[in-house]
């Protein structure tokens, strides 16, 4: 069994003149990245690995989760095949994964994480928005496997709010 929790960034803020890999969270990305780990602990999930776009805001997202969850920063790994939009890059990043891992997170982007979530899950997801994840289980051994799985949670900030 394998289990990919797709987690996009916070909202960023516009009001800096900086590159788009640079771009930081806005107050309310700080504030929904905030409700929805915290919520999200509320599952006790244990990962074996976490995975994040080298953008500042994926990154900024997913240290804010580690902190609320209490996960351990070497379970933390930043590949730059996730800084993607359109979810080919991500895809393959999915289907090359240490067969090891069993549950594993990732931080990234729109399209590429609502693309990824309608076509693994089987939950009809719109747009997957800042903040949001979707949790996808696969009855699968190997990661090269996954294709078709089951969505088993989506958590958006507006349900906390």
């Amino acid at each position: 069994m394998k289990t990919i929790v797709l987690t996009r960034h916070a909202k960023s803020s516009w009001d800096h003149d900086v590159s788009d890999i640079k771009r930081p969270l806005s107050k309310r990305g700080f504030t929904d990245a905030n409700l929805v780990s915290k919520s999200f602990g509320t599952y006790n999930v244990v990962f074996d690995a976490i995975y994040s776009s080298p953008a500042n805001r994926a990154l900024t997202t997913c240290q804010i989760f580690m902190d609320n969850l209490g996960l351990d920063p070497e379970l933390l790994t930043i590949d730059k095949q996730l800084y993607d939009f359109g979810g080919n890059q991500v895809r393959r990043f999915i289907k090359s994964l240490n067969d090891d891992f069993e549950i594993v997170m990732l931080f990234g982007h729109n399209h590429a994480f609502t693309s990824l979530a309608n076509s693994f899950g089987d939950a009809d997801i719109d747009n997957l928005p800042t903040s949001g994840l979707v949790m996808i289980e696969f009855d699968v051994d190997q990661w090269q496997q996954v294709s078709q799985g089951e969505t088993k949670l989506f958590l958006r900030p507006k349900d906390f709010k």
